[in-house]
């Protein structure tokens, strides 16, 4: 190491921790410049952050690998993200062809297809089988205990899953070819009434992602079931349904309202037009666990006692708000801002600043914000979850 004179005007256009109000001073020593340009409100905290609130904030880029033949998958558990106690999310692809076997789980899987296409599969406790291709946008939800599968159709796929329990971890699931790989074969034998020798080539350990062929067409692979299909499907077309608008973007709300067989996750997919925010608000029902999907944007996340922070998003990270914290969150790019709200419930709820103020007495909030008509005129009764009015605002970059 070389003692070098201090030479802040040598930095250029490198970011440096010094906030606009003079606080903080030159980063002058190592450090990773790329990841501070990622970060901006870290390495500079606006000035209404304070306090301690945990990191609120995982990226999947930063998540370990699980690499097959057949695709590959990476997760954030608590052991990525500690605050996030409620969900755990799971990315993975699947090859044209590409299987994650048969298996089930613990825990409720509730899953968004983000490219490409897949066949799922599943049978419920009754005997009645559902089986179905799934495409950009469409969900799916397994209970749990039900047995499934996912296989990539002829262009590959990749989604995202998430379970009801923030330690959750994929790679520990029940598979169909693990407990085979564990039971003597004499003990198959008598549960199938076949030799032993039916079981000589099984594996001799869990698969989790294997390739296969592409299968045939839907049509081809349907199997007759006795019992029949099951009474609730377990797919939803998201995309499909019409979405709330509003003059900063769009938001369809899923729920078991209009998926009825999720009862243990609820969620909403949000657009934040260029220039729009996610309006101040909190959620009365449980924490809240993040996927986003493209675009950039800004989230500051207020507690008690004057304790607030924001974070910087982009795609493939996981955002997180303990339950009821209030918080808002801004597009700080050109393109729309696409995003998951996902919630350990049945139902989705949230509680909108604006609208409760306006439905308050107009007198008693007046004095308690030390506000005049000039805004209680204008609050609204109706909720608007994304809204775009002049104000702070990225796109355009200008303030007011």
């Amino acid at each position: 190491m070389e003692n070098k004179p201090l030479n802040p005007a040598s930095t250029g256009d490198i970011p440096q921790p010094i906030r606009n109000d003079g606080a903080g001073w030159w980063d002058l020593g190592p450090r990773d410049i790329m990841r501070d340009r990622e970060n901006p409100d870290l390495l500079v905290p606006p000035l209404t952050d304070a306090g301690m609130i945990p990191n609120l904030r995982f990226s999947f880029s930063d998540a370990h690998m699980q690499l097959n033949h057949g695709g590959w998958s990476r997760e954030i558990t608590v052991r990525e993200l500690p605050t996030a106690t409620t969900l755990a999310g799971v990315n993975m692809a699947l090859t044209p062809g590409g299987v994650r076997e048969l298996h089930w789980h613990q825990q409720a899987e509730w899953s968004i297809m983000l490219v490409g296409r897949a066949r799922i599969t599943a049978v419920d406790q009754n005997g009645r089988n559902f089986i179905a291709d799934v495409g950009v946008g469409d969900l799916w939800y397994f209970p749990p205990g039900v047995p499934h599968s996912i296989q990539g159709l002829e262009e590959g796929c990749e989604f995202l899953l998430v379970f009801d329990d923030g330690s959750f971890s994929d790679l520990n699931t029940l598979s169909i070819s693990d407990w085979f790989a564990h039971t003597p074969k004499d003990v198959l034998s008598a549960n199938f009434g076949v030799p032993t020798s039916a079981f000589a080539h099984i594996p001799t350990e869990q698969l989790y992602i294997f390739q296969a062929d592409v299968p045939g067409s839907l049509e081809s692979q349907q199997v007759a079931d006795p019992y029949g299909t099951v009474p609730q499907t377990f797919s939803h077309r998201l995309l499909a349904q019409e979405p709330m608008v509003t003059p900063g973007g769009t938001v369809r709300i899923v729920d078991s309202t209009n998926f009825p067989i999720s009862t243990q996750i609820a969620a909403a997919l949000v657009e934040i037009k260029p220039g729009g925010m996610r309006e101040m608000h909190w959620h009365p029902n449980n924490d809240e666990w993040q996927y986003y999907i493209s675009g950039m944007g800004r989230m500051t996340v207020f507690a008690a006692n004057g304790v607030a922070r924001t974070f910087d998003y982009r795609a493939g990270d996981v955002g997180y708000v303990p339950f009821a914290f209030g918080h808002y969150i801004q597009n700080k790019g050109d393109q729309s801002l696409w995003f998951l709200e996902m919630f350990k419930s049945d139902r989705f709820e949230d509680v909108s600043l604006n609208q409760w103020m306006a439905l308050t007495p107009h007198q008693l909030v007046e004095n308690n914000l030390n506000v005049g008509p000039e805004l209680m005129n204008v609050l609204r009764k109706e909720k608007w979850p994304v809204v775009k009015y002049p104000g702070y605002s990225y796109y355009p970059k200008t303030s007011k």
